[in-house]
């Protein structure tokens, strides 16, 4: 999600970027993805990254392809959270700009 100035005076607070959002919320997949991509870091070391395609591909099997936008949406939440860093070409980028390939990354 990116910065609106209509939410300049509220930009902390603000959760989701549409109503459309708002109704979907966040469900159990969503969830479990998050849960996934802190579980693989967990198990790297401290400098290493993934691809939020490996979560992906550990919820939901054979049919992983379907889960990388969500994937990239958890990832998105954790960097929120302060959780994870964003890389492309070994620089942290934002997260809600990125395009193409992404790799994730303990903070």
């Amino acid at each position: 999600m990116t910065w609106r100035r209509k939410w300049a005076n509220n930009w902390d607070a603000v959760k989701y970027c549409s109503t459309a959002c708002r109704k979907a919320g966040v469900n159990d997949t969503d969830n479990a993805l998050a849960t996934a991509i802190m579980q693989l870091l967990d198990a790297r070391s401290a400098n290493d990254s993934i691809c939020p395609s490996e979560a992906a591909r550990r919820i939901g099997g054979d049919d992983w392809r379907a889960l990388m936008e969500p994937a990239r949406q958890a990832s998105r939440r954790l960097v929120a959270d302060g959780r994870i860093l964003v890389m492309q070409k070994g620089r942290v980028v934002d997260a809600s700009t990125a395009r193409g390939p992404i790799r994730l990354k303990k903070r």
